[in-house]
């Protein structure tokens, strides 16, 4: 499954809305998908959302598209 990670990108700032940034990560669930953006980076996880096929598609069309691999 691919899940789109939403984030701040530092815990030391508080989190504002302009700051939000993504990064799209292949996991079996979104427990796991956590645990590798938690456990690799310094990342202030806002919220993650895991991928349907016609949102893929969707992501897929975008040239920021990029699967991150830990």
């Amino acid at each position: 499954m691919i899940f789109k990670v939403y984030y701040q990108p530092s815990k030391k700032i508080n989190p504002r809305r302009e700051n939000t940034e993504s990064l799209y990560l292949e996991a079996d669930s979104e427990p796991e998908a956590r645990i590798l953006v938690e456990n690799n980076t310094e990342y202030n996880i806002e919220f993650i959302e895991e991928l349907n096929d016609a949102a893929l598609a969707y992501e897929k069309e975008s040239p920021a598209f990029k699967l991150t691999e830990f």
